[in-house]
């Protein structure tokens, strides 16, 4: 059974509903899930996983949650080479540059990427829940 960690960080809970629906996909794929907070994982928690979901929103000029989310995902970065892991998150403006940049910075980091980042702007719709399930399911 592959053991998953979703790890994410939300400021009005749309990143914690598309973190919810990873989980859930991850779990109906057959997976063990933990389902934490940016400030319930550290980089030392790495090995413990097969896989990791990151789920981030877009903050400020599109970049990432900077006090809490992107120190913690900085520390991760020297363990991400070889590891199998995805990416998603809500925005509320822009086209999604934080996620692209995210991307290509976690393929630098020789991450073994599961699928294509979901995105969604604001909260989740019935889309945005299908394309996270499917995420899930993918890191299993």
């Amino acid at each position: 059974m592959s053991k998953i960690a979703v790890v994410y960080w939300s400021g009005t809970g749309n990143t914690e509903a598309m973190a919810q629906a990873v989980s859930d996909g991850a779990k109906a794929a057959g997976a063990e899930v933990v389902l934490m907070t940016s400030a319930e994982f550290d980089a030392s928690m790495m090995d413990s996983f097969d896989a990791i979901a990151f789920g981030c929103p877009s903050m400020g000029v599109e970049v990432l949650e900077e006090e809490e989310f992107s120190p913690m995902f900085s520390a991760c970065e020297p363990n991400l080479s070889g590891k199998k892991i995805a990416l998603f998150g809500s925005y509320g403006w822009g086209d999604g540059e934080w996620m692209r940049n995210w991307e290509e910075t976690c393929r630098n980091d020789g991450a073994v990427l599961a699928c294509d980042f979901v995105i969604c702007n604001g909260a989740p719709d019935e889309e945005a829940i299908t394309a996270c399930n499917a995420l899930g399911k993918a890191l299993v």
